[in-house]
């Protein structure tokens, strides 16, 4: 613990704190008899480095890019591959594993060591790498990378420590997994093959052991040659060919025939006891057309043949639709049951299925219960055991892409009553016609922890969508859908200014406010329009209401402060009426918005339901900026040319007035007027989440032009926010506005954050421009030439502060941040009384500058003088369309955290925290006095700021464009962390990247996938406790018994030995050069050991014992049984010996 006193006497120019712009006037008037000074402040800071500790949490979604599948039918666990080497281990809901190859090569396939607690991988590298699976974060025990060839399969048979593994050129090589080494005994592709053979056979496509003998590998290989060779005799068996290529063998579980699937989409089946030619050769989907050909079908890309133990076999395929019917078609997935054909259309690419079976063992009747459908995008389980094949309803947040994510939302510490409400509310959205079958993926266990709060995340859509998660004790699960687009007509194709850029998304989100307290929603769409929501638990029959703001200003408007400066546009007190036509703040006949608000009486269902749509016109900026306050009754949002007030209580606009105007007489810049340029304006970087988009022209890397990034848009010179009329030819340009602020260069670095603007041009050099997109110095070669004449504002916070220097009691605030790190404070004047509060105006102020900081102004928050988080004043949430009771009026009530006298400093005053692109100040509130100034970044720019609680504490939480998070101390920016996370930073993940309190923050890692990572090194110490656990010790089920006759005419060969076959003593060490072994961390010998721990000896001790007292139970029943069956036995030998006692030999 350190304790800090700054001690300002009389502020200079030299004051290491900073001071704020001579406009600020810093050091001018005597605060009040009671406001506090910088002698006042006595912050006792509790956090320090030791505090904070970046690591990784959890991983949601779908996995990007997949491309391979496994499942432990023991364990019920589910491996996921993809194509960026990332694994992704799923069982029951809680247990989801993310694990990444460091290589990041593609995964070609996984392997589970059935019931073992491991798993191997062949990546794209060639490279095989063992996993433990017996800790709650896996690990790589060992890896075996070829150095000659190239892997193309793999199988490990059930029980065996020996996999199989083919190669490119038709070769297949034994793998020891317990070593992780070669064996010496190779299967050469051309000992496999007749010698009359001319033509290499191509890659091993398939290769799997006999049900039947242990000791024969059918090799397939992709010519459509496949080889079943004896391992013992080491010689072939038998060899069929095929004029089709083969992409898939299935074998039946008798081992007495198997399945091939063709490039021609056929299917043939082969008997072992005769090879020549296939006995069945199908086109399932093809039929035989009029001239007695077979139309052409598409390949079957993976077959299975499953048997079932009551009802005739299932086969399982995907692909082999005809050409004439692909064309149409989406992908499918066929199954064949009998005489039955159901064809699953599908609505991606299938990359893979896998048929669920109840038991481990190949020679069994296999009884299919599901089918795993890995589909490019989605992931689906269809259940074998109805006859209608219903799928599963996932437990798995694998739908978070179901429209591409465009921004996101965290909150922790949420009301503990608002998840199960919207759970409420959302449970009535969900879709029916799923399975009643429990999910079949039930491996690992999970419990919630001890540290769990209630947490919630929002992410908003391309289509409008907004959806509500339940993101409490590491998980994710679906609470509330809502869908901004009910609120507007359909467009017509080709109707309004949507023609050019909007057609696609018009109603995208962009950015979202939400106060779970008041349950007040607030959504900015990309047509420039904002929605405000209010929760009812009823259902409402009401027309929405809707205004209509015009935040355009001509060049003609920005004229020079001596003009205009005694008339701010300002609203009139004495009128809360919307502004006039022909205002700056009213649409002219000509100026229509884009979307269409609905103007007859909706039905709106329990919920969130819209109360609000404001829509800018002439023709609309995207908002930059948005702030709502339920206990003011207000709603505030900016873009590139100004702000506007909204009084959402009596739906009337209090103030929409430019940037420029802001200022009124205390502008700190010289304006001239200028011509600006032509508008452009698109939305493709917003909507479109693939990495093919995230390049940056070189030209705008260098020159910052507008940032969207979490909906700041905040440059000077930022073209999609330039405004103007369009340039009409023979008129002479405008003078060139120029902006100088006092004591400043003429040429100022424009070094705006959110100057990265979401239009990403596409380039020819995309790895290239994505390394400098956000690296590289924006500011290098910008002059003032280049910059544009709109200054945006960039942040909005309503707050109980103090409207002007020295007052002496605070009031209802809005601060103002902009483009230029020019922060403005409004005082607000709101009518106190519930009646008044609806007849009488609202009224605003003329601002004041109170402050300048580098770059653009990210964020505001307040401290008290005790160094505690002053929360925004808001409304308790009452339901709108509740019963009233006639005996009690509704009244609003307000929750109000006004900066009072401090009990700990005896002073009124607060602190307010203000965080641009570039630094921090912390000023003390109302001598308006710079206490604190810390630069964050020089060679880089905060993408994302935030004041959050953190072990009792607060800090600022910073993301910086080159990857850095930062964390700060308050009051005094004391840096307690900084690390580089993030080296190579897009736009997907710099639009998203959001903190919250506690310690946590996330981003979308992926179009896919969202990743939350933790900064606290209290819950990255208790991380281990929320995590699942992968592997319970489960008794590997027994091997069913079969009869005497058929295990002696129909059973196995000879017991199998592997060890004696492909052993070092028998098969010798395999060539050096061929593959290099790279151990791991820990070998498996000591994998078992290490990984259960006490709670998994425990658990396997409770079952060893639980299995010896069956044995003894079933040890005494037979002996118990013996004992009678004696007796009865003397018995009758006694019967038998007294009645033929007496009697003579003859008489017998």
């Amino acid at each position: 613990m350190k304790k800090f006193r700054k001690v300002l006497d009389g502020l200079s120019s030299s004051s290491p704190g900073g001071v704020a712009s001579p406009s600020c006037g810093s050091a001018a008037g005597t605060p009040t008899a009671h406001a506090p000074t910088p002698l006042d402040i006595h912050v006792q800071e509790t956090l320090v480095s030791e505090n904070f500790h970046l690591c990784k949490t959890v991983r949601h979604g779908f996995p990007y890019q997949p491309t391979c599948l496994a499942f432990d039918p023991v364990q019920k666990i589910l491996a996921i591959g993809s194509r960026t080497g990332g694994i992704r281990i799923l069982g029951r809901p809680g247990v989801d594993c993310y694990s990444q190859h460091e290589s990041g090569a593609a995964v070609l396939q996984l392997q589970f060591l059935i019931n073992e607690g491991a798993l191997v991988t062949a990546c794209a590298d060639d490279t095989l790498h063992l996993w433990n699976l017996r800790q709650r974060r896996p690990a790589i025990l060992h890896s075996l990378k070829f150095n000659r060839e190239r892997i193309t399969f793999c199988h490990l048979p059930f029980q065996s420590k020996w996999l199989y593994v083919g190669t490119e050129r038709g070769n297949t090589h034994i793998v020891n997994i317990e070593s992780f080494v070669l064996s010496g005994y190779v299967i050469m592709w051309n000992k496999a093959i007749e010698l009359a053979t001319k033509t290499h056979p191509g890659p091993v496509v398939h290769l799997s052991d006999s049900p039947k003998d242990e000791g024969k590998l059918l090799i397939g290989f992709e010519s459509g040659t496949v080889v079943q060779w004896d391992l013992r005799a080491k010689k072939v068996d038998f060899r069929i060919y095929y004029d089709e290529a083969i992409h898939s063998v299935s074998w039946h579980h008798e081992g007495k025939q198997f399945m091939c699937s063709h490039s021609d989409g056929s299917l043939t089946v082969w008997n072992l006891r005769n090879t020549s030619r296939p006995i069945q050769v199908t086109y399932p989907h093809g039929k035989i057309l009029k001239d007695g050909r077979k139309e052409s079908c598409k390949p079957i890309l993976k077959v299975e043949y499953k048997t079932s133990r009551n009802s005739e076999p299932f086969i399982i395929f995907s692909g082999g639709l005809s050409y004439d019917k692909a064309g149409g078609r989406r992908p499918t997935l066929t199954i064949m049951h009998g005489k039955a054909i159901t064809v699953l259309e599908m609505d991606h690419p299938i990359v893979e299925f896998l048929v669920l079976c109840d038991t481990p063992y190949s020679n069994e009747v296999q009884d299919p219960y599901a089918v795993v459908v890995l589909l490019e995008k989605d992931f689906i389980v269809v259940d074998l055991t109805q006859s209608n094949f219903p799928i599963f309803e996932n437990p798995y947040p694998m739908d978070i892409h179901e429209s591409p994510v465009t921004c996101t939302a965290y909150f922790a510490q949420c009301p503990p009553d608002i998840i199960p409400i919207l759970y409420s509310i959302g449970a009535k959205q969900k879709k029916t016609g799923y399975s009643h079958k429990e999910w079949p993926v039930s491996g690992g266990t999970w419990t919630l922890g001890s540290q769990t709060y209630p947490e919630i995340i929002v992410t908003g859509h391309a289509d409008g969508t907004v959806k509500f998660w339940d993101a409490s004790a590491i998980t994710l699960q679906m609470l509330y859908k809502l869908k901004t687009s009910k609120v507007f007509e359909k467009p017509k194709a080709g109707e309004g200014r949507t023609t050019e850029v909007l057609d696609e998304d018009p109603y995208a989100v962009q950015m979202v406010s939400w106060c779970p307290h008041s349950r007040l929603f607030c959504v900015v769409g990309i047509s420039a329009h904002v929605i405000l929501y209010r929760f009812s638990k009823h259902d409402a029959n009401t027309q929405i209401a809707s205004l209509e703001v015009r935040l355009q200003f001509d060049s003609d408007d920005a004229v020079s402060p001596s003009e205009n400066e005694n008339n701010p546009c300002f609203s009139d007190p004495s009128s809360h009426s919307p502004l006039q036509p022909g205002s700056p703040g009213s649409a002219t006949p000509d100026s229509v918005p884009g979307l269409r608000v609905k103007s007859r009486a909706l039905r709106m269902p329990p919920g969130y339901q819209a109360e609000l749509v404001v829509q800018l016109v002439c023709p609309p900026q995207q908002i930059t900026s948005l702030d709502i306050n339920s206990a003011y009754g207000l709603l505030a949002f900016g873009n590139c040319n100004g702000v506007a007030v909204v009084d959402y209580l009596q739906k009337t606009i209090l103030m929409c007035v430019s940037t420029l105007d802001l200022y009124g007489a205390a502008d700190p810049y010289q304006r001239l007027t200028r011509s600006p340029r032509r508008n452009r304006q698109s939305t493709s970087g917003l909507t479109e989440l693939s990495d093919n988009q995230v390049s940056i022209d070189m030209e705008r890397t260098k020159s910052p032009t507008s940032d969207h990034v979490n909906g700041h848009c905040t440059s000077p010179t930022s073209q999609p926010c330039s405004m103007g009329k369009p340039r009409i030819p023979g008129v002479p340009e405008g003078p060139r506005l120029t902006r100088r602020g006092p004591g400043r260069p003429p040429f100022r670095k424009a070094q705006s954050a959110a100057c990265m603007e979401i239009s990403l041009p596409v380039s020819s050099h995309t790895e290239e421009s994505r390394e400098n997109s956000f690296s590289r110095s924006r500011s290098s070669s910008v002059s003032s030439i280049d910059r544009d004449t709109k200054e945006a504002v960039t942040t909005l916070q309503f707050g109980e502060s103090y409207g002007r220097k020295g007052e002496p009691l605070p009031s209802a605030c809005l601060w103002v941040g902009t483009s230029l790190g020019v922060v403005l404070l409004l005082p607000i004047s709101i009518p106190a009384e519930d009646e008044d509060r609806m007849e009488e105006p609202v009224t605003i102020g003329p601002s004041s500058t109170v402050l300048m900081l580098k770059g653009s102004v990210l964020r505001f928050a307040f401290l008290d003088c005790g160094g505690a988080l002053i929360q925004s004043p808001y409304e308790v949430w009452r339901d709108p369309n509740g019963p009233e009771d006639p005996d009690r009026t509704r009244r609003r009530k307000l929750v109000n955290f006004s900066p009072w006298p401090s009990h700990e400093a005896g002073v009124d005053g607060h602190m307010a925290v203000v965080c641009s692109e570039k630094q921090a100040k912390v000023m003390l509130m109302p001598s308006q006095t710079v206490l604190f100034a810390h630069n964050v970044t020089e060679s880089s720019f905060i993408l994302r700021a935030d004041v959050v609680s953190v072990c009792s504490s607060v800090c600022l939480a910073c993301f910086c464009a080159n990857g850095h998070v930062m964390t700060l101390s308050l009051p005094s920016l004391r840096p307690l962390m900084d690390i580089n996370y993030l080296p190579l930073t897009d736009m997907r993940i710099a639009r998203t990247f959001v903190f919250t309190n506690g310690g946590q923050a996330l981003y979308l890692s992926s179009p896919t996938e969202i990743q939350r990572i933790t900064y606290s090194q209290e819950m990255a110490d208790n991380l281990q406790d929320m995590l699942g656990e992968l592997f319970t010790p489960i008794e590997t089920p027994e091997a069913q018994n079969k009869g005497f006759l058929k295990g002696f005419f129909g059973g196995n060969a000879q017991p199998f030995d592997r060890e004696e076959l492909f052993g070092e003593a028998a098969a010798g060490k395999a060539s050096r050069s061929l593959a290099q072994h790279i151990p791991g961390p820990m070998g498996l010998e000591n994998m078992k050991a290490a990984a259960g721990g006490v709670v998994g000896d425990l658990a396997r001790a409770r079952i060893a014992l639980d299995q010896r007292g069956e044995r003894l139970g079933e040890l005494e029943e037979r002996t118990a049984l013996m004992m009678n069956s004696a007796e009865i036995f003397s018995t009758h030998a006694h019967q038998v010996m007294l009645k033929h006692k007496d009697k003579k030999w003859y008489q017998l």
